[in-house]
């Protein structure tokens, strides 16, 4: 799945922060169908029963379409549901940690919020990085916008070693301004997850993707 991983522009997030639990399939296929190259479970707050059940749910259509599935925050869980990979925040512990928990063939990014950060992660050997938030986000309550001022620093140096996603108040009314700064490949949540055709949204925004590369 790392070859996917290498291939994917747009990272789908199905957050349930913006998707009702019963919709969770049909937005997974939404986001799919428009382009997106992975897909993350993420369930802040969810008891880790629920998040396993919904796991479940999503991780059959993402192998149905040859992607890799994430789960967001909980190593374990990732391992019991077979995903293809987990993603991790600063404070989720290291690498070595993880891996403890998923072996070595599962993929795992990390969250980084400033440049050395990104470098950091490189060097410890993550498979990716979201890089952000470029803008605050209702997504990340309380965390200010790092501006889009290292982004072509970020992604000339680690995005060519390692997939670089940048995240956080992206939306496809300045998804061009992000491509501008030096970004290749992103995370939109809430301006996808809220359009009235996901799947037509996210297919404007790989577009837009493909054109940059």
């Amino acid at each position: 799945m790392r070859s996917k991983l290498n291939k994917a522009l747009l990272y789908g997030i199905v957050d349930m922060g913006y998707t009702k639990a019963e919709n969770v399939e049909e937005t997974t296929r939404a986001l799919i169908e428009g382009g997106a190259g992975i897909i993350q479970l993420r369930a802040k707050g969810s008891e880790l029963p629920e998040i396993e059940r919904l796991a479940r749910l999503v991780l059959p259509i993402c192998q149905a379409a040859g992607i890799p599935f994430i789960v967001n925050d909980f190593p374990e869980t990732a391992k019991k549901v077979g995903a293809d990979g987990v993603h991790i925040g600063q404070d989720d512990g290291t690498l070595e940690q993880v891996r403890a928990i998923v072996g070595e063939e599962m993929i795992v990014g990390r969250s980084t919020h400033a440049q050395d950060q990104a470098e950091d992660a490189l060097l410890d050997g993550f498979d990716y990085i979201g890089f952000g938030p470029l803008f605050p986000t209702p997504t990340k309550k309380g965390r200010p916008g790092i501006g889009v001022e290292n982004v072509r620093a970020v992604q000339g140096t680690i995005g060519t070693r390692i997939p670089v996603f940048c995240i956080g108040g992206i939306r496809r009314d300045n998804l061009a301004d992000v491509i501008a700064t030096g970004a290749r490949r992103v995370v939109i949540v809430s301006d996808l997850l809220g359009a009235e055709d996901i799947s037509a949204a996210a297919k404007s925004v790989v577009d837009q993707l493909e054109k940059a590369e």
